[in-house]
């Protein structure tokens, strides 16, 4: 039986076809640019906030959406900042909730030398050590502490005042460690003091750094700042450091910058560098001769005592309170840094830009949320993006956004905050 001939398409079956597709695709972005639904506009705020608070791609911002949509947001997101103005730190030592980190060290410190000051059995020392170790790196969850210790002997060889465990690396899995807030430990230095966490969630994963001895932290200029910057792994090597990150912005037209020029006002050491930012709404943390840090608006004179500060917003805790929490929603790479009640200094970086592992990013109050789990009493945003990196002990422990230099320490910057070795520390 011969096969029936096939009738050809009709011409304007496709097109109506076509044209319902795009009635149905204009529908949908009218209302999604439009709609006062709450979900809607929730997310129409990230994606706008988000997109803008970038020098490279605004572009996904204005090149969509209607430039009225874009000022009530960004008009929406001025006022959260200008919230922040006239806010300033106003803590000093012994009015935190918790106990001074220096005591923490100083009992860690006289432990670890008692044996030569008592007659102690040796199962009696490892006891004293191992309390001192404890109190000293509280957030331990001490069951997977010692099931760690149990199955890998080794690690207290030399006792638990000098336990060394580093598993950050791009390449390692980290530990079955805990801690009580239920995050994978990555490194403990008991000599240095440190300690490394696994921070992750809904479209982001990071690291969380603590550094137990506020006195041993400074910010550090590049040696070629004016010209050029510097890897913060760099910046760190040539000042003793075994642990940094990224701490002032730089000018970047067009995403081109070589972290050589300095964006806002910075000390170092007691050196001012730069020129304050002009911008109302800008804070800056600084370090004072107490060890403590004070957050203060970037129009405010520099304090007497500052010895080290960068410049940059937003604030995001001041004196244990969260600030401006329902405005920064955009979801970015984010570098911050802070200090806890028991005056611990709190590195977060934050990895993202990376879609096809489904790591985007997180926003300013997730990062909050994060140090606060950490009893985090002030705190401020750095520059993140490409520029948000951690380094400790010789290697980067978190990915840069920008792919060409993902394990590769991420972009030059103008400074760094870098923490010292145990040897060329200062007692507080």
């Amino acid at each position: 039986m011969a096969k029936r001939p096939r009738k050809p398409k009709k011409p304007l079956k496709t097109l109506a076809i076509i044209l319902a597709v795009l009635l149905c695709l204009e529908g949908l972005y009218f209302f999604c640019i439009y709609s006062q639904n709450a979900f809607i506009t929730k997310w129409r705020t990230i994606y706008i906030n988000t997109a803008m608070n970038t020098m490279r791609h605004q572009w996904l911002a204005t090149y969509f959406i209607p430039a009225d949509i874009i000022q009530e947001v960004r008009y929406e997101y001025g006022l959260a900042i200008g919230s922040a103005v006239g806010k300033e730190s106003g803590w000093s030592k012994g009015e935190s909730s918790g106990s001074d980190s220096s005591k923490v060290i100083e009992a860690h410190v006289s432990s670890a030398s008692a044996s030569s000051e008592e007659t102690l059995t040796p199962e009696e020392e490892t006891a004293q050590k191992r309390d001192a170790f404890y109190k000293l790196f509280w957030e331990l969850d001490q069951t997977t502490m010692d099931a760690y210790v149990s199955s890998n002997p080794d690690v207290i060889a030399n006792g638990w005042d000098h336990i060394y465990i580093n598993e950050a690396g791009f390449d390692d899995q980290g530990t079955s460690i805990q801690t009580t807030m239920g995050e994978q430990v990555l490194a403990i230095d008991a000599d240095n003091e440190i300690l490394i966490v696994r921070v992750s969630g809904s479209g982001y994963r990071g690291v969380l750094a603590i550094a137990k001895d506020p006195a041993r932290l400074s910010v550090e200029m590049a040696s070629s700042l004016g010209s050029s910057g510097q890897l913060s792994g760099d910046i760190a090597s040539q000042h003793n450091g075994v642990l940094a990150m990224n701490a002032s912005g730089f000018i970047d037209p067009g995403g081109t910058g070589n972290g050589g020029l300095l964006a806002g006002y910075a000390m170092s050491n007691g050196v001012a560098y730069g020129e304050h930012f002009g911008a109302w709404a800008y804070k800056r943390i600084e370090l004072h001769s107490d060890n403590l840090f004070y957050i203060k608006d970037a129009a405010s004179s520099v304090s007497d005592d500052c010895t080290d500060a960068v410049e940059f917003q937003p604030a995001m805790i001041i004196d244990g309170e969260k600030v401006v929490d329902y405005a920064w929603t955009g979801t970015q790479p984010r570098a911050c840094v802070g200090q806890s009640d028991k005056y611990e200094i709190l590195m977060l970086g934050i990895e993202g830009r990376m879609p096809l592992e489904g790591i985007i990013g997180t926003d300013v109050n997730t990062c909050s949320d994060i140090l606060l789990q950490h009893h985090c009493m002030q705190a401020m945003n750095l520059d993140g993006g490409a520029s948000a990196m951690i380094w400790y002990d010789g290697e980067y422990i978190l990915q840069s956004a920008s792919s060409p230099l993902r394990y590769s320490g991420g972009r030059a910057l103008p400074n760094a905050f870098v923490y010292t070795r145990a040897d060329s520390s200062t007692a507080n």
